[in-house]
């Protein structure tokens, strides 16, 4: 797996501008607008702990709870997922993160944070692969040809999101749950923080660390901890990198919780703040055939290439990537390699050096 290259801008190629400017990226404060989501948390906690909850006996609870944050994006599933749990075949799980304050505001947001978590029993792992925010797509049933990926869900909500996630690497979505950053600090409280070893030194917001230096970081330093980007030589795969490292964390950290009044902190600080197509039912058959997968969880970035496309910065993957790391999930997924993809390689650039993303529906197994 490669290593997360640098994401600076020393070199970004310029290529040709178009007329139309759009809307979803008008200046505003990025510092504060970036911000990690915690849904990757919580579906791996809730989805492989839901066997927790039923031991601690607060099956009521929990299915309660769970109740209000089931919301089906009305999507066709790409497969027939309940034969997938029921059989014990790998899944996967689109995670995404909001940047507003609460689910209940009138604005949308945008999701600044998605990770496409592909969990395979068989194997005992779970592969974490993150997709920049700026990376350029196509959005099925946008006016725009193109459009930065997390302008995805600001369009047309989670199933637009799924349905390009879907198009853009060639795989299924088997569900999807996002979470905004109103609930980070609470949710990372209610496991009573979690202990990291920092890549970097560094200091932002509530954040104070020292490269190699372990330590144990509150709800509101985590997300600080997870939200600085300017300042990482990395810029946001260096982000990333500390996303996915406060992920596993957090993982393994809930997965230990053995305390009834934690557990029902947990289940407190998902209201409002966490939506999921994913059922009560579909989390306690998941936590039984796929709880051995968190002993082993694996990770990597789409790596795209520093573009500037109509006076905006975009990260553009050439094909050779999407077919990587495409072919790597489909693997996780016990799926063949990417024909569409392979076929499209032969055919990548659009005439302006950016490369092109196929905007064909698609087809599912």
């Amino acid at each position: 797996m490669p290593s997360d290259k640098d994401n600076n801008n020393d070199f970004e190629p310029v290529y040709s501008r178009r007329a139309d400017k759009k809307p979803h990226y008008k200046q505003k404060n990025h510092r504060r607008r970036r911000i990690i989501g915690w849904s990757i948390f919580f579906v791996l906690l809730v989805a492989l702990g839901g066997g927790l909850v039923w031991g601690y006996g607060a099956y009521k609870s929990a299915k309660s709870t769970f109740k209000q944050t089931y919301d089906s994006t009305n999507v066709a599933k790409a497969r027939n997922v309940s034969s997938v749990i029921q059989q014990g075949k790998p899944l996967s799980i689109l995670l995404l993160g909001t940047d507003t304050g609460a689910l209940g505001r009138h604005d949308t947001g945008r999701t600044d944070t998605m990770i496409v978590a592909s969990v395979n029993p068989k194997k005992k792992t779970i592969h974490l692969t993150s997709i920049a925010r700026d990376t350029k797509v196509v959005v099925p049933g946008d006016t725009q040809s193109y459009e930065k990926i997390n302008a995805a869900y600001t369009i047309g909500g989670a199933g637009t999101a799924v349905k390009t996630v879907q198009n853009l690497l060639d795989i299924p979505i088997d569900f999807y749950a996002i979470i905004n950053m109103g609930g980070l600090e609470k949710m990372v409280n209610a496991v009573g923080g979690v202990d990291v070893t920092p890549p970097l030194t560094f200091q932002y917001g509530a954040a104070n660390v020292v490269k190699g230096k372990k330590i144990h970081l509150n709800g509101k330093q985590a997300l600080d901890y997870s939200r600085m980007r300017d300042d990482d030589p990395r810029g946001d795969y260096g982000r990333q990198a500390r996303q996915r490292q406060i992920i596993k964390k957090l993982v393994m950290k809930g997965l230990n919780i053995t305390s009834l009044p934690r557990y029902k902190s947990i289940l407190s600080s998902l209201s409002g703040n966490m939506k999921t197509d994913m059922t009560f039912d579909d989390m306690i058959a998941i936590r039984a055939k796929y709880g051995d997968a968190t002993h082993h969880i694996k990770s990597q970035t789409l790596q795209g290439e520093n573009a500037m496309i109509d006076g905006l910065s975009y990260q553009v993957v050439p094909q050779t990537e999407l077919l990587r790391v495409s072919n790597d999930i489909r693997a996780s997924l016990g799926l063949a390699k990417s024909s569409k993809l392979q076929t499209s390689q032969t055919n990548t650039d659009d005439g302006t050096g950016a490369t092109t993303q196929s905007s064909s529906t698609y087809n599912g197994y």
